[in-house]
């Protein structure tokens, strides 16, 4: 069932009409809506004591500490969105595949998948496989109200690159000599990603999320001939899979400049846009028919209180004309970024669009 939407169909839901959805669907807004890429945690105090001695992957597995690191920003920075608490690799986990979390490092995989054989280690998702996102999200929706939650999950590009590679990678060298010297398989291995991506987006929508974001962390390693013709079949397989929910898609990526009019074409509703391109031309680049997130530079959280809004005021006035906004930072937040420094930046977005 969408989140947007009672089981008829006909009635809309508590979240419907939030700032957050109405952004997302192109529609008049009371104030630009405001949420972090990862907000749930990582600069948060409340967040360290909770995840204290728990790995990554434990805790995106235990429901009642999941609905704890989702509320802690919403309550703290009265963000205008919720985005689930979990990791990007947790649906490969869930199915088997031997990977952990390393500290300061990130996703490692025991056995990297570079071969036909290895493929068959990636079989379908089920909602079994991740009952603990179904039960995270019920808690969740119940505590949230008129507060959308976001869904999410990595674009099949990211996950296959993490597989390949066998960890974080800045060339993607075994990731790229696989997709350019057996495109068959390249492609073979992003429909599989691509199903499993669907599937755990499937779980988080029915289980009430209000909107889903595809993570494409990596893509802006591609050209953009190269993601047309060797990653944009996945990417749209994965929004149209969702498509009949209704709910919002969202696709962002970093260091997409190149790529956003094609990453709008893969089938998003809103494109999520880094700081290294001004929401205008953005807007421009991706074309007629979408909403936008984005695009303050994290880095810019760190200088004073009068640099922060200056800078929000520059992305605010190369919003003025788009469709649809949703206010973002250009990238996650930053673990050493003081948390009152958002708090005060949501407010002051609140209060500079408020109609």
């Amino acid at each position: 069932m969408s989140a947007n939407l009672s089981p008829s169909g006909q009635q809309p839901t508590a979240t419907y009409d939030s700032a957050f959805l109405k952004a997302c669907r192109r529609e008049p807004v009371p104030h630009t809506p405001v949420w972090f890429m990862r907000q749930a945690g990582r600069s948060l105090p409340e967040y360290l004591k909770v995840r204290e001695g728990i790995p990554m992957l434990e805790s995106c597995a235990m429901p009642e500490l999941v609905a704890e690191i989702t509320m802690q920003p919403v309550r703290r920075h009265h963000v205008d969105a919720a985005v689930y608490y979990s990791d990007i690799v947790v649906p490969l986990k869930a199915i088997g595949i031997d990977l952990d979390i390393k500290p300061g490092i990130g996703p490692v995989v025991e056995q990297p998948i570079r071969s036909r054989a290895d493929l068959a280690r990636l079989r379908d998702l089920t909602p079994e496989d991740v009952w603990y996102v179904t039960e995270a999200i019920g808690l969740l929706t119940a505590e949230l109200g008129s507060t959308p939650l976001i869904g999410f999950a990595g674009a099949p590009f990211t996950l296959a690159s993490y597989l390949v590679e066998g960890g974080p990678s800045k060339n993607h060298e075994h990731t790229k000599a696989l997709m350019y010297g057996d495109p068959q398989l390249w492609a073979d291995l992003l429909d599989r990603l691509a199903e499993i991506t669907s599937a755990f987006l499937k779980v988080q929508i029915d289980a009430g999320a209000s909107a889903v974001q595809v993570f494409d962390s990596w893509v802006g390693a591609l050209a953009p001939a190269d993601y047309r013709r060797s990653v944009m079949p996945a990417s749209s397989k994965v929004f149209k899979a969702v498509e009949e929910s209704g709910v919002p898609r969202i696709h962002f990526g970093v260091g997409t400049g190149e790529l956003l009019g094609l990453m709008g074409e893969a089938g998003a509703d809103v494109v999520g846009v880094d700081w290294r391109v001004p929401l205008d031309e953005a807007a421009r680049r991706v074309g007629p028919g979408k909403a936008l997130q984005g695009n303050l530079d994290p880095a810019v959280l760190f200088s004073t209180q009068e640099a922060v809004e200056a800078k929000t005021d520059e992305v605010l006035a190369a919003a003025k004309g788009l469709e649809g906004h949703v206010f973002n930072l250009g990238h996650g937040v930053p673990p050493t970024t003081d948390p009152d420094a958002l708090t005060r930046l949501v407010e002051y977005v609140h209060t500079k669009t408020a109609v």
